[in-house]
C-alpha cells in the first residue's frame, strides 16, 4: 500500500450521487457546486503502477491537500480499508488479479454501502456500463479519457454526480478501434509481443531485462518500436491499449 499527501479537513461527501446518463452540465448554481467540490481521502485500487501514477497526478493537481492511498490489489485494498475507512472515493480498475470482472465492486459496495465507487477501465462498452451501474458503480471512467474530461469528471462524481462517458462510440465503431488495436499488436514480432506482456503486467525495463536475459538497450528498443506500431507515445497508452482487447500474448 502506497499512501501520498496530506492535508488538512475539507468537505465531506454528505449527498447520495444523483443518477445521469452522461456529464451533467446543469444550471450555474450546479455548475458552481460542481467547481467547488473538494475531497479529502481517495483510494485507488489497479494493479498497474503507471495506470496509478497518472491517476495519482490527475488527483493531486486537481484536488489540493487530498490524501492519495493506492492498493495493487483487492486484499491490499481491503487492508487499507479497514485501518482507513473514512475515504470519499474508491477508484477500481475493472480488471484486477484476485477478483472476475464486477465481484471486486460488489464486495465493496456490500461492506462500504456509502462509499462511493467508480469503475475506471482501459476497455468498455455499453453492456459493461450498465452492469458496472446495477452493480452500484458511482460512474465509470475510461482510461484513455484526456485529462480535462478526467478532471471534470472526478469533480462532478464529487459533487454527487453519476458519471458516465458523454459518448462510448456505436457498436460498429468500438469493433472497428478494436480491431485496428489488435491488428497492430499482430504486427508486433514475437519478441516484442512478450515484452508488451511484461508491460501489460506492470513490468520496468529492468525488471523485463531480468526476466528475459537481455539488455536494457534491447528492452528499449523494443519498447520504442512498439510505440511506434502501436501509434501511441507512452507506454501508459501502450497498455491502455493492449487492455482493451484483453491482450495477453496467449492469442497470438
Amino acid at each position: 500500500m502506497i499512501h501520498w499527501g496530506r492535508g488538512g479537513p475539507q468537505a465531506r461527501l454528505a449527498a447520495p450521487p444523483i443518477m445521469s446518463d452522461h456529464p451533467l452540465r446543469g444550471n450555474m448554481m450546479q455548475d458552481d457546486m460542481v467547481a467547488d467540490a473538494t475531497m479529502e481521502r481517495i483510494l485507488i485500487i489497479d494493479d498497474h503502477p503507471l495506470v496509478r501514477d497518472g491517476l495519482r497526478s490527475v488527483i493531486a493537481v486537481t484536488f489540493d491537500g487530498c490524501e492519495i492511498f493506492e492498493a495493487a490489489s483487492m486484499d491490499e485494498a481491503l487492508a487499507t480499508l479497514e485501518k482507513q475507512s473514512n475515504f470519499d472515493l474508491i477508484l477500481l480498475d475493472l480488471n484486477i488479479p484476485d477478483v472476475k470482472r464486477l465481484d471486486g465492486l460488489r464486495l465493496l459496495r456490500s461492506r462500504y454501502p456509502i462509499l462511493p465507487v467508480v469503475m475506471v477501465s482501459g476497455a468498455f462498452d455499453r453492456a459493461i456500463i450498465q452492469e458496472a451501474l446495477g452493480a452500484g458503480a458511482a460512474g465509470f471512467i475510461p482510461k484513455s479519457m484526456k485529462r480535462s474530461l478526467i478532471v471534470d469528471a472526478l469533480h462532478r462524481i464529487v459533487s454527487g454526480e453519476i458519471y458516465l462517458p458523454a459518448a462510448i462510440g456505436e457498436p460498429a465503431e468500438i469493433a472497428s478501434e478494436e480491431a485496428d488495436i489488435l491488428q497492430r499488436i499482430e504486427s508486433l514480432t514475437p519478441q516484442q509481443k512478450t515484452v508488451l506482456v511484461q508491460l501489460v503486467n506492470g513490468r520496468l525495463n529492468k525488471q523485463i531485462a531480468h526476466d528475459l536475459s537481455v539488455s536494457m538497450t534491447t528492452v528499449k528498443a523494443h519498447v520504442s518500436a512498439i510505440l511506434q506500431k502501436m501509434g501511441v507515445f507512452s507506454r501508459t497508452q501502450a497498455v491502455i491499449k493492449a487492455n482493451r482487447v484483453h491482450f495477453t500474448g496467449e492469442e497470438f
